[in-house]
């Protein structure tokens, strides 16, 4: 069967706007500061006005190159870019709509090829465009070879609203969501996770597709027991983290619990995120969306405030700062369902992670507060597939009595050996799954060996 093609499908969309009187319902709109309009793609037959891709990527629109020719000499690193973003911010919203289609070109692009991130902009690109596929980054030379900085500058700047551009200039990186008018499997415009941020004083661009539908629980092949210590059902309060480093999966993983509990029982989420990802709908659950800088300022801003919302589930995007961390123990201590994510490898690095993030004379109390509050730490890494794509590797702490107890005797080493131990209530090494996908045939030795923590133990598994 041939391949849709997706400027095909724009205009089915398009159209079917117009059949609907050209209004988006509530769950078509993206939850953060998108930088474009919703009405963008089906005014003006947008995709007739869009300069095709050629051998060095889409062609950049008449009305950027006038930016770009008036361009003072003296304009130099930062300069420039201010210059760029002033006069972005002049433009009528017809020519500004016209250098987000000619982005959005490279973000469709990546959708084609089944790429889950974009890379382009900045000295680091090398005037070319990067995509991750399956967990590795390459650069394609059919979306260019040889981009100048000022012209990957002025079109991520043209995604940006006004105060997204003073958080740049202030901050030095700004996070968003940006969403085109293609529809996924939900029926919902697919939505993207944005970082632009200055490389050496120009800027760069990674941007991730966010999933459109959410795996099932059980897909992710957990013990029973601990996908009845996931659901608000079984277990109504305490503290879930769910760890890894970029790119392991956590989002996937912590909107499938979500998903699950949303279609289980009677409750009400909040979920708090920078930028928020995954759009819930309510169904057993009241489901909130709850944005860092729009409806929010700040992660414990938004925990504080949930307290005073009537929530079951509480949701942290991540667990940032002693701030944030502070405020996820204290409304789990309140006696709420708590998920959060880490960027840490391991229960036992994850414990200590926190600890770590106060000065030593708060560290005691912190230790003793988190052993009570903590129920469950997930931990996962995700391999390539002998099959292709990637397979997901965890490892699983569900807190016994044995486990508190060795947390706030600072002897977090021994949870190794519990968790070793403890495959009869779900626990799992990350050293035993590895084992296991091998043995499954579904990663390769060598790989498992490459992402395990204790390749010693591995190894021993292994003969």
């Amino acid at each position: 069967m041939p391949r849709t093609d997706l400027n095909d499908i724009l205009r089915d969309n398009a159209a079917g706007d117009v059949a609907g009187n050209g209004a988006a319902s509530d769950e078509d709109a993206a939850p953060g500061s998108d930088g474009a309009s919703d009405d963008d793609w089906g005014r003006s037959q947008p995709e007739a006005r869009v300069a095709a891709a050629g051998p060095e990527g889409p062609a950049l629109p008449e009305i950027g190159e006038t930016i770009l020719e008036g361009i003072p000499e003296t304009a130099e690193r930062q300069d420039r870019v201010r210059y760029l973003a002033d006069q972005v911010e002049s433009l009528l919203e017809e020519d500004q709509a016209e250098l987000r289609r000619t982005m959005e070109q490279y973000i469709k692009h990546m959708l084609e090829i089944g790429a889950s991130d974009i890379d382009m902009g900045g000295p680091g690109a090398a005037g070319q465009v990067w995509y991750r596929i399956d967990g590795d980054k390459r650069p394609d030379e059919a979306m260019g070879t040889d981009h100048d900085l000022d012209e990957t500058d002025l079109l991520f700047l043209s995604l940006l609203d006004r105060e997204q551009v003073d958080i740049l200039f202030e901050e030095g990186s700004v996070d968003f969501s940006h969403q085109l008018p293609l529809k996924g499997q939900d029926g919902r415009r697919r939505r993207f996770r944005v970082t632009c941020y200055f490389d050496y004083d120009r800027l760069a661009l990674n941007m991730r597709a966010i999933e459109d539908t959410t795996r099932p629980l059980g897909s992710l092949g957990f013990h029973r027991a601990i996908e009845q210590g996931l659901m608000f059902r079984h277990v109504r309060d305490g503290l879930t983290l769910v760890t890894g480093v970029t790119g392991s999966g956590k989002s996937t993983t912590m909107d499938a619990i979500v998903d699950a509990n949303n279609h289980d029982v009677p409750a009400h989420a909040v979920i708090i995120a920078k930028p928020v990802e995954y759009m819930h709908r309510s169904d057993q659950c009241i489901i909130r969306h709850r944005e860092v800088g729009k409806d929010c300022r700040t992660f414990k801003e938004g925990i504080t405030q949930a307290l005073r919302q009537d929530p079951d589930i509480v949701v942290v995007g991540e667990m940032r700062d002693p701030e944030t961390i502070s405020a996820a123990l204290e409304i789990t201590d309140s006696g709420h369902k708590v998920f959060s994510t880490l960027h840490t490898s391991s229960a036992m690095e994850t414990i200590d992670r926190v600890v770590a993030e106060y000065p030593p004379n708060e560290q005691e109390r912190v230790r003793v507060r988190l052993a009570d509050v903590l129920r469950c730490v997930i931990s996962q890494k995700l391999l390539p597939g002998l099959d292709g794509g990637r397979v997901l590797a965890k490892e699983v702490l569900w807190m016994t009595s044995s486990a508190r107890a060795a947390i706030k005797n600072e002897n977090v080493n021994e949870i190794y050996q519990m968790m070793w131990e403890g495959g009869n209530l779900g626990q799992t090494t990350l050293e035993q799954d590895l084992n296991r996908l091998v043995r499954r045939r579904e990663v390769s030795p060598e790989d498992a060996l490459d992402f395990a923590n204790n390749k010693k133990r591995l190894k021993r598994l292994l003969r």
